[in-house]
């Protein structure tokens, strides 16, 4: 394996992890990029320059769209409210509003919504 695939497989591993980590409470708070990397040995630009040549998109990209895929999940199949879901992912109900509409196209609570329907 070529280390710029390993150091892919590693972030996405640790981005699984991490999250979930968050949700449960084991860690307070989301971990800035740059952290991230430190916990991977790779400088902030090593890991985005890999990243961006193995998978296309920055590493933010697939860190927000794990988090959204994570809270939508938690939205279609839990009975928390959307402020309890924004709480456990470290947001203010609002900035989770927004940072979900903004990912989505539409807010959590038509995202509920429309997964009960299904």
């Amino acid at each position: 394996m070529k280390r710029s695939e390993e150091i892919t497989r590693q972030y996405f591993d640790f981005l699984e992890k991490h999250i979930q980590d968050v949700i449960t409470g084991a860690v307070p708070e989301f971990m800035e990029l740059n952290e991230i990397a430190g916990q991977l040995a790779v400088s902030h630009q090593h890991l985005t320059d890999t990243i961006k040549k193995e998978k296309g998109h920055h590493p933010c990209y697939f860190y927000d769209e794990k988090i959204i895929s994570e809270a939508q999940s938690m939205i279609a199949d839990s009975d928390y409210s959307i402020a309890e879901i924004a709480r456990l992912f470290t947001y203010d109900p609002s900035n989770f509003s927004k940072f979900f509409k903004k990912m989505t196209g539409i807010t959590p609570g038509e995202f509920r919504k429309n997964s009960r329907l299904l």
